[in-house]
């Protein structure tokens, strides 16, 4: 029985870098729930959604341990969650164009679901399980690697806040966790701003702001490695 290719299908399948032997996986793997008459999830990504997220976690750490030889278990840990979370996974989505092969119902499709972050990250990993059933570990590796890469190499974020790496700077010179107090509340209710002193015994404290407690905490970290000399990361917003 002879196969027909699909308009298009062998251009998404160049760019995802792997032709299939079997393209009803590769089709499966862009069907959304929405898309699906009855009730049956059978015929959506779902179930190679689930095997695709395992498949490039084991092979994504296998890059790190390669790659990072001298990397502690705490660092890899840190690398390997920004390198799977949802946003990194639909990146590579749009990286490869995945948004207008995704078969979605109509109102999913109206509602922007060809551009929404977290459909884009399920079909990305559906498509590595589709990749993986059709031609095993090899092929999904070799995928993976092909996409993720670059991004192991020049993670998009930084592996630790201002605070983890001040009270890691605390730690080593014997010293106590660094206490953070806010001093001040301006704005109104529903926008507040608010500033915080991050304290540590025998030092000068220093000072953050921000939108939240969270960010003037990370925003005081900052400042307080800054003016230390400690090489410190953007505090979150």
């Amino acid at each position: 029985m002879s196969t027909r290719t699909k308009p298009g299908r062998r251009e998404l399948e160049a760019r995802i870098g792997y032709t299939f032997s079997d393209a009803k996986l590769l089709e499966t793997a862009l069907t959304h729930i929405s898309a699906l008459s009855g009730k049956s999830r059978a015929g959506s990504y779902q179930r190679l959604e689930f095997l695709g997220d395992h498949v490039l976690g084991l092979v994504v750490s296998d890059m790190l341990f390669r790659g990072f030889p001298k990397a502690e278990e705490g660092e890899l840990s840190r690398r390997l969650a920004d390198l799977v979370r949802r946003e990194t996974c639909a990146d590579v989505a749009r990286t490869l164009d995945l948004g207008p092969a995704i078969k979605l119902g109509v109102s999913e499709a109206n509602g922007g679901g060809r551009r929404n972050t977290a459909i884009l990250a399920d079909i990305c990993e559906a498509v590595i399980g589709a990749v993986f059933v059709d031609g095993g570990y090899p092929a999904a590796a070799a995928m993976i690697e092909a996409l993720w890469g670059e991004r192991m190499r020049t993670p998009t974020r930084p592996l630790r806040d201002s605070k983890t790496i001040l009270q890691e700077w605390a730690q080593g010179r014997g010293l106590p966790t660094p206490s953070y107090r806010e001093v001040e509340r301006t704005g109104p209710h529903h926008d507040p701003e608010f500033k915080v002193v991050v304290e540590l015994p025998d030092l000068p404290p220093a000072e953050g702001i921000g939108r939240s407690k969270r960010a003037a905490e990370q925003a005081a970290a900052a400042a307080f490695l800054g003016r230390e000399g400690v090489s410190a990361v953007p505090a979150e917003a």
